[in-house]
């Protein structure tokens, strides 16, 4: 792995990602798009009664969708050994599109998880009984603050030079503390702590519930357990190890400032970042596992695909979880 400095930003070469992540990028993108491309046509189509819980779910699935299609890009971008040519304006845009709906990812997972907390925990709470007009505006709300927080990205330019080749990344390590290498960090790692609390929060007081009620009718109550110990799993498995070694590089920039010291954590990023675009891969998962409207109609797609036609056997299949207000 070769480094080199410009700008006061550390710049690599490293072959090693150049051939492992282009097709990791183009499986992700494969499997994520299948499982995102059908929940988009179950939320369009076959969504029989829309509430708070699938509004949320819907915009993940629009985010899912949105940072999939930047990964052909990132894949080739690998292939060419960190070359990007498409120029400044796309390399922004990019970068804008891949944090945002990042973001976008994490802030309605966690919207699922506090609406499930909610609805089990304060039933009777006016904010737990509000409608779809609720819901909506949260949407809203969480997309606005989402492109503020992330909006100067398509301000700075991210274009490096690199011997002959121009490297597109928001996340080199600069030297210096300039405001907005600050803010990229400091937003990256908050968007991950905060609402892992939330989330771990809303999951202790749902298990607490469970353990102290007497009688979980329908086992409703479990249920969201469950959902929302899912969404933790999927918090996890995508965004802890880059978060972990994001910090790692933030903690070497207070004791060195030379390149060769964050080598290795350079590559533990890069590589842990491939994990944080599997979350759109995992995130139709969840969507059957929480909607029985999305796991009938996945059945039917199923059987109509191998031959198959017992609609009873398929409607019998009992939902585990639902998107809906019930739990």
């Amino acid at each position: 792995m070769d480094s080199n400095i410009t700008s006061n930003c550390c710049v690599f070469s490293t072959s090693i990602l150049d051939e492992v992540l282009p097709p990791i990028l183009i499986l992700e993108f494969v499997f994520g798009l299948l499982g995102n491309g059908l929940a988009l046509w179950m939320f369009i189509f076959h969504m029989d009664s829309w509430k708070p819980n699938s509004v949320y779910l819907a915009h993940l699935t629009v985010a899912d969708t949105i940072i999939l299609f930047c990964l052909p890009f990132r894949a080739d971008y690998y292939r060419r050994r960190k070359d990007w040519i498409y120029g400044d304006v796309m390399c922004r845009i990019l970068m804008f599109f891949l944090a945002a709906n990042r973001a976008a990812g994490i802030f309605f997972l966690t919207a699922v998880a506090v609406d499930r907390y909610l609805r089990v925990v304060h039933p009777r709470s006016r904010i737990s009984r509000l409608g779809l007009g609720y819901a909506t505006l949260v949407s809203c709300c969480l997309w606005a603050a989402i492109v503020a927080m992330t909006v100067y990205l398509l301000i700075f330019s991210h274009i490096h030079e690199y011997e002959d080749r121009q490297q597109c990344e928001s996340f080199n390590i600069c030297l210096d503390f300039k405001g907005d290498n600050i803010w990229h960090d400091t937003l990256y790692l908050l968007q991950f702590f905060l609402p892992t609390i939330i989330i771990l929060f809303c999951t202790g007081g749902i298990t607490y519930q469970l353990k102290t009620k007497t009688v979980d009718t329908g086992g409703r109550i479990r249920r969201a357990v469950y959902l929302v110990l899912t969404v933790s799993l999927v918090f996890i498995i995508c965004f802890l190890p880059s978060t972990v070694s994001r910090m790692a590089v933030v903690v070497l920039k207070t004791q060195h400032n030379e390149c060769s010291y964050f080598k290795a954590t350079n590559l533990a990023f890069y590589t842990s970042v491939c994990l944080t675009y599997f979350n759109s891969v995992l995130n139709p998962v969840l969507y059957y596992l929480s909607s029985p409207a999305c796991s009938r109609t996945l059945w039917k797609f199923w059987n109509k695909l191998f031959g198959r036609t017992s609609e009873g056997e398929v409607e019998r299949r009992p939902p585990p979880f639902t998107v809906s207000g019930r739990v």
